[in-house]
């Protein structure tokens, strides 16, 4: 990135953060708004594809109308110097895979305050109508005040466009975090990042995978169709309803997972605040200790399996109700025409 000391004419490179298979990260400064930001640099092969160009500024503004405390948010991008470019918020810390080679293993009083700011913005997400579809510890960056951010919305979908023919490998996640429909090569859903977050959580309370093996395809194979290890077996002292709700997360079938992300933490939280005394990450983040944590308690509520009531047919039901009761004294008033009593 030497070359481009300084993209659009607005943001002076700093430094290389980091790079992956399709994008360079750098840290660096908006001289406009005289703020640090991260820049996300796509290398040339995607930058130079109209279609993926394209397809690139669809996901980045979709990514920029999230506005959410536990979602990296996106403030600019763009094409420059045959480059493509996005411009997303500074997040001092580290991702969360680093810390799980760094510790090996979360107690689940150190997993859940995290992987609840994950099921938080990811759920926001699926409320906007966005699935993740790459949800892995990579894209979760933790700030030295334990506060938790998802980054890379859309990613995933971006390789679509440009390497259709690779879908089962690379379109729809990472190999070790994607679900069974996306080792299927199927378009994900909500109830596909759910899955993922459970292999996440697995992965931190365990210190390793659920499945490993060494091809894509090895692994696709085994999240199609390998039970994941017995949790009990790994963890002898794992409460047997955190293991349960595990168990849940990482069914085969999306229907018998928890459906959105916010469904799955608000069973998280309601655990861990049954169980665990405080939460001190989560008192980092005031929306957390209610239900506006998840923005639309109702609709929330609503979705838990265990809550779930169908309000229409229960008025219908009192409705009926009603009627047949106010018909009886119409009733009493025939018997009574028809059959007077005898004086």
């Amino acid at each position: 990135m030497n070359e481009i000391p300084l993209l659009n004419n607005r943001y002076q490179v700093l430094e290389e953060r980091g790079k992956g298979g399709m994008a360079f990260i750098y840290h660096a400064r908006d001289l406009m708004l005289e703020r640090d930001v991260a820049i996300k640099v796509l290398r040339e092969d995607y930058s130079n594809d109209p279609v993926f160009q394209e397809h690139f500024r669809q996901e980045a503004r979709a990514a920029a109308n999230l506005s959410h405390p536990n979602i990296v948010t996106v403030h600019d991008f763009g094409l420059d110097q045959g480059k493509l470019f996005i411009v997303m918020e500074y997040v001092p810390g580290v991702d969360l895979k680093t810390h799980i080679l760094q510790r090996g293993r979360f107690t689940p009083d150190e997993a859940l305050p995290l992987i609840i700011q994950a099921c938080a913005g990811i759920g926001y997400a699926h409320r906007a109508g966005l699935v993740h579809c790459d949800v892995k510890p990579q894209n979760m960056l933790v700030m030295p005040d334990h506060r938790l951010k998802v980054t890379d919305f859309g990613i995933a979908r971006l390789l679509a466009t440009i390497h259709p023919d690779e879908q089962a490998d690379v379109v729809w996640g990472s190999p070790q975090y994607f679900s069974p429909e996306q080792a299927a090569g199927m378009a994900p859903s909500p109830a596909s990042d759910v899955y993922s977050l459970g292999v996440v959580l697995f992965e931190m309370l365990t210190g390793s995978l659920p499945f490993t093996a060494s091809s894509a395809t090895g692994l696709s194979q085994l999240h199609l169709e390998a039970i994941p290890p017995v949790l009990s077996s790994m963890l002898p002292n794992i409460s047997p309803e955190l293991e349960q709700i595990i168990d849940k997360v990482l069914s085969k079938e999306p229907s018998m997972r928890y459906r959105t992300a916010d469904q799955l933490g608000r069973v998280l939280l309601k655990f861990g605040s049954s169980r665990i005394n405080s939460l001190p990450a989560l008192s980092l983040t005031p929306e957390m200790q209610t239900d506006e944590y998840f923005a639309h308690p109702v609709e929330a509520v609503v979705d838990d399996p265990e809550l779930n009531i169908d309000w229409v047919s229960v008025g219908l039901g009192l409705l009926a109700l009603l009627m047949v009761g106010g018909l009886i004294p119409f009733w009493v008033w025939v018997y009574f025409v028809n059959n007077p009593p005898i004086r």
